[in-house]
């Protein structure tokens, strides 16, 4: 029997208690085969130059970026390039995507990516998407990850680099990929998705598409799709990390996937998804179907020099890493702290992987009045923004409250008395009867921009127009 529970001062328990940290550590820092991940670093280059091709041939470089004057930032230092700055911008984005694919400089340009990308991402509100979230998620994770050490140009040019990877670098790109299916899943779970809204508009919508669409012009597509979608959120993450229902999982996500590419305008978003397939079989399973195979043990990188190298450095990522899984499990649940329903008032929707949920019918009239005659004139936000930028902010009190604070600024920057922004903004959501969204007589230019609960919106239903 183990007697280390009786040792001297107490040293024995401490050892034994901190056994399962160190096993964990050497189970995250083993050496497993690189293939997977070089196969998804392939893809995942591949898919985002893709997606820069999509940005110029569609023009939205211009039309999202260029032609607003006004830009809902999340930080206010991060504003557009001038000029053409934003085309370079772009293609250097492109450029730094292919090159994570091929591995060329791989550390650099992965950094450089997940910067630029970023850079875009934090940029305006307007263009919130929730792949661009996971993408500047994903760069972030293939910036720390050595992806390079297989199939990589890095790698000829640097003959005898082993092709491993230490085994948490596998582990945290499928815990996000898993973490957006399953929160996905649980934001369904609200009465409005289980009833069938806000899909039974939607896929009517869509009577025109080939094969299916006679199939989603049926009353009852709208309930099967929410359901069937809500258990694909929920089980596609546990098929896929269990070996034995793997096949099963990436049938389901495919299919899922596939389907939600034809039915909505969701960019890249399935197949980036479909992509991320790669990372969730045995590591070696590319090398295995090519015949080949790999013995990690014959290279000496393994955790044991790992740790010797730099054991604070390795210390320091594996807390941070652990920090990070910690922030994406909370983060999708923090509309739980405000008292308001997140789908009318729009706190905690964003970052939590609410995709599809709410469909909202929006009207919105700004006033500036003037704080000595009360003379009252109508805000024209077109002379700033765009539809697109006007349409986003009308269902959003967030933007409606950041817009009021830049029109106040610039009467006063003009040389004007800062003038009080009163809006009236109505909302209807999922189909239900509208109401109003803000209280119309409060002055938003004068309101604090916090990340607490916002007194200013109102209720949903409780203040329904007449």
């Amino acid at each position: 029997m183990a007697q280390t529970a009786i040792s001297p001062g107490g040293a024995g328990v401490t050892q034994t208690a901190a056994q399962p940290l160190l096993r964990w550590r050497s189970y995250l820092l083993a050496d497993v085969d690189g293939a997977s991940l070089a196969l998804f670093r392939i893809l995942f280059g591949v898919v985002m130059a893709w997606e820069v091709v999509r940005y110029f041939e569609n023009g939205w470089i211009a039309r999202y970026y260029i032609e607003p004057s006004f830009f809902f930032s999340y930080l206010p230092f991060i504003q557009p390039w001038p000029g053409d700055g934003m085309y370079w911008h772009f293609a250097a984005t492109g450029l730094l995507a292919l090159m994570v694919a091929a591995g060329l400089f791989y550390r650099v340009a992965a950094w450089l990516f997940c910067l630029a990308f970023s850079y875009i991402f934090l940029l305006d509100k307007a263009q919130y998407l929730n792949h661009f979230y996971l993408i500047a998620l994903l760069s972030l994770l293939m910036a720390l990850a050595p992806a390079q050490r297989a199939w990589s140009l890095d790698g000829l040019l640097k003959p005898g680099t082993a092709p491993v990877v230490p085994r948490w670098s596998l582990l945290l790109l499928r815990f996000q990929v898993a973490i957006v299916y399953f929160y996905g899943g649980i934001a369904k779970l609200n009465s409005d998705w289980l009833s069938g809204q806000p899909l039974d508009e939607w896929l009517a919508r869509r009577d025109d598409l080939i094969v299916i669409g006679p199939l989603l012009a049926q009353p009852w597509s709208g309930l099967a799709f929410a359901w069937g979608g809500l258990l694909i959120d929920l089980c596609v993450p546990l098929l896929l990390l269990w070996p034995r229902t793997f096949w099963l999982g990436a049938a389901a996500a495919v299919g899922f996937n596939a389907l939600n590419g034809q039915i909505f305008s969701i960019g890249i978003f399935p197949w980036l998804m479909v992509a991320a397939l790669v990372l969730f079989p045995q590591p070696g399973w590319p090398r295995t179907l090519l015949g080949r195979q790999l013995q990690v043990s014959q290279w000496p990188v393994g955790v044991e020099k790992q740790v010797r190298r730099s054991a604070p450095a390795i210390i320091a990522l594996l807390v941070a890493l652990h920090v990070y899984a910690l922030g994406q499990l909370l983060i999708p649940l923090r509309h739980w702290l405000y008292p308001s329903d997140v789908a009318w008032s729009e706190e905690g929707h964003r970052f939590a992987w609410r995709m599809k949920l709410r469909d909202k019918d929006a009207d919105l009239v700004m006033f500036a009045s003037d704080p000595v005659s009360g003379e009252r004139q109508r805000i024209e936000p077109r002379d700033w923004i765009t539809a697109r930028q006007e349409g986003k902010m009308a269902t959003r009190p967030d933007m409606i409250q950041q817009f009021a604070h830049f029109v106040a600024d610039e009467h006063e920057r003009r040389g004007a008395p800062r003038p009080q922004i009163t809006v009236f903004a109505t909302a209807s959501l999922n189909g239900g009867p509208a109401s109003y969204l803000i209280d119309p007589h409060v002055d938003l230019a004068s309101t604090r921009v916090s990340l607490g609960p916002a007194n200013w919106i109102m209720p949903r239903e409780q203040n329904l127009l007449q």
